[in-house]
């Protein structure tokens, strides 16, 4: 069953702000695992539909990556990335300094550099989100998964017993020179963790 929550305008502008935060030290993490500067756009940050997410990625038959992780602790929330098949091959080229088109399969090295991906992003997020609200917060270890998109929506609902109606949509650009991959990650707090960060608003 579903829950019912909430973000108003102000919420949504915090939460913008911890983003910016988390995944600037994310690309900064990146930088120094790979040797040199990536850089990423400045993030878009939406509230959206959960029944949205199919069509923003392609169709719920197209085939994607998703990239799964949880925050546990003081702060309870799903994070997802969603890449099309295509898109995904794209940013492993660009994570590992190859030509745009080399990677046409995802192996064990390929699975590995996105679940990195989603592993230091989700955890630098959450690691702004905790140090907002001075509270703990823990990531679970990322699962890496290639299949339909409604089928990855599907896993993660039944593992996790249902999500919220309404997901936060954040969505960045990873540039390495003129080269560039759009990501989108998705994030499903839950009630309990949105009032907190709503104390985070007030007292700012």
């Amino acid at each position: 069953m579903t829950t019912a929550i909430e973000f108003d305008e102000k919420l949504v502008d915090t939460l913008r702000s911890i983003t910016t935060i988390g995944i600037h030290n994310a690309v900064r993490g990146f930088s120094g695992l790979l040797g040199h500067k990536l850089e990423f756009g400045d993030p878009d940050v939406k509230v959206v539909p959960l029944t949205q997410i199919p069509m923003m990625v392609g169709g719920p038959e197209n085939e994607a990556v998703g990239i799964y992780l949880r925050a546990e602790g003081d702060f309870n929330a799903q994070i997802m990335m969603i890449l099309p098949l295509e898109k995904a091959f794209q940013l492993v080229d660009l994570l590992m300094e190859q030509p745009e088109g080399s990677t046409t399969f995802l192996g064990s090295l390929e699975r590995s550099a996105l679940g990195e991906v989603g592993n230091m992003t989700g955890t630098f997020f959450m690691n702004a989100v905790a140090n907002a609200l001075k509270r703990e917060i823990r990531p679970t270890p990322p699962a890496v998964m290639v299949d339909m998109v409604g089928a990855i929506l599907d896993i993660i609902v039944a593992t996790t017993g249902g999500v919220s109606d309404q997901v936060l949509l954040i969505q960045t650009c990873f540039k390495d020179g003129s080269r560039s991959v759009l990501t989108d990650f998705w994030v499903i707090p839950d009630a309990q963790s949105l009032q907190a960060l709503r104390q985070v608003e007030k007292r700012e």
